[in-house]
């Protein structure tokens, strides 16, 4: 070839570079309420609009979001797009569930387009959780691991027309999923509307914190320990950290909790089991009971020596139960730990294992045993406030949070009573008959939540306060 020709030949080839374009979508925010294990596609007139294409499907980039990069065409070409999760009934719609119009994007202008998608339409920003059920906040930051997430908050329904009633509260994992339809994987465990019914038929309910899961983070924030094989796990003493150190005190601060072990849960499934696992064993200081669903107990051989040098500290409550067709090692395990927690000092009242005959591996099966796990669980709360309290008058105690004098402002001043402090157990931890006064030296209690039942010949007085 000449030395002109070939001058052409690179010439040509520069400017066919010059006059084609590659571009690449990168998906920068999604409507929270994605379903996490979904995958994005992009659909439009380069493909016949095939909204589940595999050849058209986008992938996490090192930022953790969604991209694809389209083949290039001459400068000038318009293509026009929309996202789908796989057919036209997830197509992504309007902030307000509205029908947009097609996107489009000329080649040439421009090698990245990041796009913001507001809506799908099989979800369209709605929401099943109850009223009672708010956000505290979106981004709650996570010290312990540099990361945000959102909590949830799930208040009795009596919360604000009670202010002098305190609460026990449950922490529960795979925030996503414990409230709404529209946040979860494959459906929700209802726990608001289970709570609600059992509160209208009389039966005390807690209050209960819900943390979202981080996503593709979520394997290494469940387990405390590193997995080989899945090259992941290793971040859940910092995720339980978070918990105890960060959000707990939080909630205790800003909301009317029962802040003591007694009245302090956890619950997860899956991993989240596992987690609910860890962090009850290794902070019986702080937990005194936990929900363990389909505990993930495979996922670390490290799980059982962790049991064997923690042992029994406190009086737990620990609530097991698996499917009897969720496969794999997962009743066996199951039932292994019931008897590994016997061996290290746990007693059989303090357990309770249960299999679930024709139970699969899903939110269904969890969604069907909450209810029972959190009545046995917090059989003494429920109890205390049903067996105990039976009042028919509120006091006024102050200040609360007490440290020494509790002040009473209204019994009437003739009123002769006998007074008995009871622990969140039901158990009475001092009385005294024929009292006088206005003020009660609660000095020599251990700090934690307690109620004080005063009954004159007339009337029976109550209420909660904490000892600090």
């Amino acid at each position: 070839m000449s030395v002109i020709a070939k001058y052409f030949s690179l010439l040509f080839f520069m400017l066919s570079i010059v006059m084609s374009a590659q571009v690449t979508f990168i998906i920068d925010d999604l409507p929270e309420t994605t379903p996490i294990e979904d995958l994005i596609y992009i659909a439009g007139d380069f493909n016949g609009w095939d909204p589940g294409s595999p050849l058209f499907a986008m992938e996490l980039n090192s930022q953790d979001k969604w991209e694809i990069t389209l083949d290039a065409q001459s400068e000038g070409s318009v293509i026009e797009y929309k996202f789908t999760r796989g057919d036209w009934g997830t197509v992504e719609k309007g902030a307000s569930g509205e029908e947009i119009f097609n996107r489009a994007f000329i080649f040439g202008n421009g090698d990245t387009v990041y796009i913001d998608i507001l809506n799908w339409a099989d979800i369209a920003g709605g929401s099943t959780a109850a009223d009672n059920v708010f956000i505290v906040d979106e981004d709650f930051y996570m010290p312990q691991l540099d990361r945000n997430r959102k909590v949830w908050i799930y208040l009795p329904p009596e919360y604000d027309a009670s202010p002098n009633n305190y609460y026990p509260v449950l922490y529960m994992h795979d925030g996503q999923n414990v409230f709404d339809v529209f946040t979860s994987f494959t459906g929700e465990w209802e726990v608001d509307e289970t709570l609600n019914e059992l509160a209208a038929g009389g039966t005390p309910v807690p209050i209960v914190v819900a943390i979202d899961n981080g996503g593709a983070l979520r394997i290494d924030e469940y387990s405390p320990w590193y997995n080989t094989q899945f090259e992941a796990g290793g971040e859940g003493d910092d995720c339980i950290n978070f918990i105890v150190e960060t959000l707990k005190p939080f909630i205790d601060e800003n909301y009317r909790t029962l802040p003591d072990r007694n009245s302090t849960g956890l619950m997860g499934s899956s991993l989240g089991g596992l987690i609910s696992h860890y962090g009850a064993i290794e902070h019986q200081d702080v937990f005194s009971k936990a929900g363990i669903f389909s505990p993930s107990y495979w996922f670390s051989d490290t799980v059982w020596t962790f049991v064997q040098e923690t042992g029994s500290q406190e009086a737990m409550r620990l609530y097991q139960m698996t499917g009897e067709n969720e496969g794999g090692s997962q009743v066996p395990f199951t039932l292994a730990m019931h008897d590994s927690l016997l061996a290290v000092g746990f007693n059989e009242s303090e357990l309770n294992t249960i299999i679930i005959p024709n139970g699969f591996h899903n939110e269904q099966l969890w969604r069907s045993q909450f209810e029972d796990a959190y009545l046995w669980l917090f059989a003494d709360y429920i109890a205390t406030d049903v067996e105990k309290i039976q009042a028919d008058k509120p006091i006024n105690i102050y200040p609360n949070p007490v440290y020494n004098t509790l002040y009473i402002s209204n019994i009437i001043s003739n009123d002769k009573v006998s007074i008995e402090v009871i622990d969140v157990m039901g158990k009475v931890v001092f009385e005294i008959d024929n009292y006088h006064g206005v003020s009660l030296n609660v000095s020599g209690l251990i700090p934690g939540s307690y109620i004080i039942q005063l009954q004159s010949e007339k009337t029976v007085y109550y209420g909660r306060f904490i000892k600090h």
